[in-house]
């Protein structure tokens, strides 16, 4: 079914990435990229080792409206020529999340505009149709600082999530791992730097739920173990630094590559109809290349077809925001002035969360 081109902007403040872009989609659902303008924070963060919800929030109060403006500019419209305003509406830090949907919320009411109140995991999960022609349903597994998981996408707004973390996201055990060796923040970019002069035999870190029947994650042992062997080493050289490094992440690899075996199993129990099924791969931490060597094995192996989002639109930004509303618009999933902000917010809401041990519960 074709629908008039669309153009769509979005907006994202969901973490420490200050970010407005514009999206067209024509009417065979294509998408293109007409501005695409993000803001880091990091040098903001890097002092604390991680992300201070409160500085960020400033941030985004400071830069969101000169971003907006730019990506407009730069995309050569008006607000009166948009179709719809986007904007993450969660999951993320709340008061970074507030920042982004207020300003939405104000374009869209005074231009007289959808609203489009979209989850940042989705638009992490649609990313890939905006680049290629890709069919529902399709294997998402997404990697980034706070969130892994394997989730079949079924449709816009329709997701089954295979497995998850019962404990750290892959990002933040990046993140802790770079802080145990005395590395900068963030952590992955440090941790691949100083891997690729490492021995990753030296060390035998242990590969978490290796095996299991199920594909849910868990990275927190895996950490530890690294704790313990600095611990033991005492003072660290640079070569400890290297093979600790390139151990832990030929440990996260051959995880992760056990885990996306199971999960493709369930996808193909789930959907055996689908002859050659997608892998998209998705988030910050998809950009790590020897993860993407891991990627590119298993789609050889298992007959998929595999996608990976250059990495600009791994990490966050805003151009997957618009995205994923110009998609939604074209189902008429529009959303009211009164939506609020969700700090959690799950694609998949019909399961129960998996924390601690595996152990199912309300924990969101």
């Amino acid at each position: 079914m074709e629908h008039a081109p669309t153009h769509i902007l979005g907006i994202e403040t969901s973490c420490d990435e200050t970010a407005a872009a514009v999206v067209r989609r024509d009417a065979l659902g294509r998408g293109e990229i007409l501005s695409n303008v993000v803001l880091s924070q990091l040098e903001e963060h890097a002092p604390y080792g991680g992300v201070v919800p409160e500085i960020a929030a400033r941030a985004h109060v400071s830069h969101l409206d000169g971003l907006v403006a730019q990506a407009m500019k730069e995309a050569g419209l008006s607000c009166e020529q948009l179709d719809g305003v986007a904007a993450t509406a969660g999951p993320g830090l709340l008061g970074g999340v507030l920042v982004g949907l207020t300003m939405a919320k104000a374009i869209a009411l005074a231009h007289q505009k959808p609203l489009l109140a979209v989850n940042h995991l989705e638009g992490h999960a649609l990313t890939a149709r905006l680049l290629a022609d890709v069919e529902f349903p399709y294997l998402l597994l997404l990697i980034s600082g706070g969130h892994t998981q394997f989730q079949i996408v079924e449709g816009v707004g329709r997701y089954h999530r295979l497995g998850t973390t019962i404990d750290d996201a892959l990002g933040e055990a990046f993140d802790k791992v770079a802080k145990l060796l005395g590395l900068g923040y963030p952590g992955g970019p440090q941790v691949e730097a100083h891997a690729r002069r490492g021995n990753p035999a030296r060390f035998a870190f242990p590969r978490p739920l290796k095996g299991r029947k199920d594909c849910n994650f868990s990275f927190s042992g895996l950490k530890t173990a690294v704790r313990e062997t600095v611990n033991d080493l005492g003072t660290l050289s640079a070569q400890d630094v290297a093979d600790a490094c390139a151990s832990f992440e030929a440990a996260v690899a051959e995880t992760v590559a056990d885990r996306l075996a199971v999960a493709v199993q369930m996808f193909r129990a789930a959907h055996p109809a689908v002859e050659r099924p997608a892998l998209i791969v998705a988030g910050g931490v998809a950009a790590n290349q020897k993860l993407k060597a891991v990627f590119e094995q298993a789609a050889g192996r298992h007959g998929l077809r595999l996608i990976v989002p250059p990495a600009k639109l791994c990490t966050d930004n805003a151009a997957m925001i618009a995205w994923a509303g110009a998609e939604r618009l074209a189902l008429g999933l529009v959303d009211d002035l009164s939506f609020a902000a969700r700090a959690r917010w799950p694609l998949d809401q019909a399961q129960a969360p998996v924390y601690g041990s595996g152990k199912l519960g309300a924990k969101a």
